[in-house]
């Protein structure tokens, strides 16, 4: 697991690309047979991923949760991306395949992960944060989701958005997660973009071909950074910054939040003519 600190707007105003990198960037959380999460200082969430493959995967605890077991104090939700997969927990099987969304409330204490197929093995994308009471474990497969279409051709953001957790939807504490998918031709993604200063975001771009980019934009509105991003790869974007991007195709992201506030519409939207 490592461990990312914060970075006040002043500091990030001086990175150059490889600081940007090392400080929001998560990559290699997608590897066969592991599971690898990065605990970030803002709001104290944890990215993470695992593909089981040849075996079954158990949630373990770390050093630095200081707990009996990971979900002692918080709760996680997981999103797949891959395969057919199990999610079990505490004795209870879950069928969790491609696009499905399955929170696990405070004080679950075994968790494991395992694929259908081996040669198409699940891909589950995990974010956790703190929490102080335990709500249901509940699976929401992709379809109950809420599907919204947004966006328009002649703006090259045309897409799906699914809300899975959220003030009205799976109920946590402070945990909200959905995702979207990029329609073909578009490439766009939160454009007009936005801030929420009451809370962290961090977005995990998925189903991105070989080959392919995204151009993530990040930093104050008025002061913008960029990172170049492949497939399986998240951003840590804090409260202060803008979270929006652009392809070199069509793509998947999911979002995921956490901190004050857990309604999802609550945002701060930036006008476009104000980005520098």
């Amino acid at each position: 697991m490592q461990i990312r600190f914060h970075n006040s707007p002043a500091e990030v105003s001086r990175m150059n690309a490889e600081e940007l990198r090392s400080n929001f960037l998560v990559q290699n959380i997608m590897k066969h047979d592991e599971i690898n999460f990065v605990y970030t200082h803002y709001d104290r969430v944890m990215i993470g991923g695992v593909v089981p493959v040849n075996k079954t995967i158990t949630l373990v605890t770390y050093d630095a949760l200081k707990a009996n077991f990971f979900l002692e104090r918080r709760e996680l939700g997981v999103i797949n991306v891959g395969g057919e997969g199990e999610i079990n927990v505490d004795g209870k099987a879950y069928d969790v395949n491609k696009l499905d969304c399955l929170y696990i409330g405070k004080g679950k204490q075994k968790v494991t992960f395992k694929s259908k197929k081996k040669d198409n093995p699940a891909k589950f994308y995990l974010l956790s944060s703190p929490a102080h009471h335990a709500y249901a474990v509940k699976l929401m497969k992709k379809e109950k989701a809420s599907p919204t279409e947004m966006g328009a051709v002649i703006t090259a953001n045309q897409r799906t958005i699914y809300k899975y957790i959220h003030a009205d939807g799976l109920k946590s504490c402070q945990l909200v997660m959905g995702l979207t998918i990029l329609k073909e031709g578009s490439v766009w993604n939160t454009m007009p973009t936005h801030v929420h200063d009451r809370r962290m975001e961090a977005y995990y771009y998925f189903d991105l071909p070989e080959n392919q980019k995204i151009i993530h934009l990040m930093g104050q509105p008025t002061e913008t950074k960029h990172l170049v991003v492949s497939n399986d790869e998240a951003i840590i974007s804090p409260p202060w910054s803008i979270h929006s991007g652009c392809g070199t195709t069509n793509y998947g992201f999911i979002w995921g939040m956490a901190g004050e506030n857990f309604i999802y519409t609550d945002m701060d939207p930036v006008n476009i003519n104000d980005l520098r």
